[in-house]
């Protein structure tokens, strides 16, 4: 069937055949120059969301052109975009923070007396204690995986915390 060149491509039925006609051309020559990397499929959807937003201003003879001109573009940017994210990510950003030296250091000794502390707790304290504080373990879950009673295991976490909180200043759990 001939083609009229007076066709508008605001009608649906001339936009359906330019879309079956095109639609496969415009995304294997996206494939075909930048890969599946920046989904071709998608650009050609957007291509002709394009043609169809722009359908009063474009004549048949030129729909073509259009699309694959569009197409081509929306990669091309979609290409610039991936490449500022690939530098931003490269820059790092500074690690800044508020804290003095003097506090950064008892922290740090803090810690170290913390853990040497642990360390000389008795075994059973301590692994009930870690299980519940650092694991979060509730007390029964900690009584069925060491084998003992409930009671023994909060007795145990209870005497774990009174070494604690005496060898440690200002030392809370919540």
């Amino acid at each position: 069937m001939p083609k009229k060149l007076s066709e508008n491509i605001c009608e649906a039925a001339t936009f359906e055949r330019i879309y079956n006609k095109h639609a496969d051309d415009v995304h294997d020559f996206l494939y075909y120059k930048y890969g599946a990397q920046f989904n071709p499929r998608d650009k050609v959807q957007d291509a002709f969301i394009k043609l169809w937003d722009n359908c009063k201003k474009i004549t048949l003879t030129k729909a073509k052109s259009f699309l694959f001109t569009v197409a081509n573009n929306m990669m091309l940017n979609e290409i610039k975009h991936q490449k500022v994210v690939l530098q931003h990510r490269k820059i790092n950003p500074k690690n800044h923070n508020n804290e003095t030296p003097e506090f950064i250091l008892e922290q740090e000794q803090y810690l170290e007396k913390y853990n040497k502390i642990l360390s000389n707790l008795k075994e059973e304290q301590r692994v009930a204690f870690l299980l519940s504080k650092v694991e979060g373990k509730k007390h029964s879950e900690i009584a069925e995986l060491l084998g003992v009673t409930q009671k023994v295991v909060e007795y145990r976490i209870y005497s774990a915390f009174n070494i604690l909180k005496k060898e440690l200043e200002g030392f809370k759990i919540k």
